[in-house]
């Protein structure tokens, strides 16, 4: 097996790679002078399986471009299989039409990725659980929920003072696994408006109950206004402490600034999305999602393989 890194999360494709004890593969990327790139591999991959690790978050387009071309340079090479890696997918959440004359993107990207020769996709905590339907490739669709569900029982808010929030109920399903998977916790989802012109969220009211501590959780924080709007709305109903748990931080430019002044005490992301240094703050820690990865890898290519 060969692992490939487009130039969109290279940290965790090479923790990925170090849970299988090999280094990235070399490749080839130069970028011209007008923004064009052109990709090539480094060495002989004539009958390997090939695994190509590239988010597509922020540049989506630069880096989607990236991952087809990488897809169709390792077919070039000879590759028996391609892989590919795609921890947050871009445009999952336009995969329908929402007013007329819209394009569904995610429909074009989902035929282009299929065109360029892919076989495999992984990808963590989608937008819709439907979304792997409209793929012909097979596709692992992947969880960040028991990194999480570790993480709180790690930090003791396994108890009774303390209920799962939905920001709003087209997580209901996500807040549920969570639950069961904490031996039943309570939970919540708040229900909101969101303007479909402006993007603009307005919290309604609550379904279920909340306590004195909450545990917000959502599959991506982009704007950060949804979350610290959402925490503003549960201390008003009671809630003491609040801690927000999401897979993808496709923090915008002010997000950081947001969360870190918010009434939400810490956020817990993953590493799905790479995070620049100028987009840390105080209040986030991240988790590593490289582990589960290299196990879905592992259990379609055996291997012996270290976790540590």
């Amino acid at each position: 097996m060969k692992i490939f890194s487009g130039s969109s999360n290279k940290p965790l494709a090479k923790k990925i790679g170090k849970a299988f004890g090999q280094k990235l593969s070399p490749l080839e990327i130069y970028i011209f002078s007008d923004g064009e790139r052109r990709v090539r591999v480094e060495e002989h991959i004539v009958g390997a399986e090939a695994v190509i690790v590239q988010s597509t978050s922020t540049p989506v387009d630069q880096n989607y471009m990236e991952l087809f071309f990488i897809a169709d340079a390792v077919q070039r090479s000879g590759a028996k299989s391609t892989t590919a890696v795609v921890p947050y997918l871009g445009y999952q959440r336009q995969d329908h039409i929402f007013r007329d004359g819209e394009a569904v993107s995610l429909e074009v990207v989902v035929k282009t990725l299929e065109a360029v020769g892919i076989n495999w996709l992984i990808a963590f905590d989608l937008h819709s659980i439907k979304i792997p339907e409209v793929f012909k490739i097979p596709v692992s669709h992947l969880s960040a929920l028991p990194l999480f569900a570790d993480e709180i029982e790690r930090r003791g808010w396994h108890t009774k003072d303390t209920v799962l929030v939905s920001p709003d109920m087209g997580g209901i399903r996500r807040i549920r696994i969570l639950s069961e998977l904490l031996g039943g916790m309570p939970y919540a989802s708040i229900e909101k408006q969101r303007d479909l012109s402006t993007g603009k969220v307005e919290a309604l009211g609550i379904e279920g109950s909340v306590a004195r501590r909450a545990i917000m959780v959502d599959d991506m924080i982009s704007s950060g206004s949804t979350m610290v709007k959402a925490a503003e709305f549960l201390r008003e109903k009671g809630v003491e402490e609040l801690h927000v748990f999401a897979t993808h931080p496709v923090f915008s430019a002010e997000a950081p600034k947001l969360l870190q002044e918010s009434l939400i005490k810490d956020v817990y992301v993953t590493d799905t999305v790479y995070i620049p240094l100028d987009k840390y703050f105080p209040k986030l820690t991240v988790l590593s999602v490289a582990g589960t990865i290299a196990r879905a890898i592992e259990n379609k290519r055996p291997q012996k393989i270290n976790f540590k």
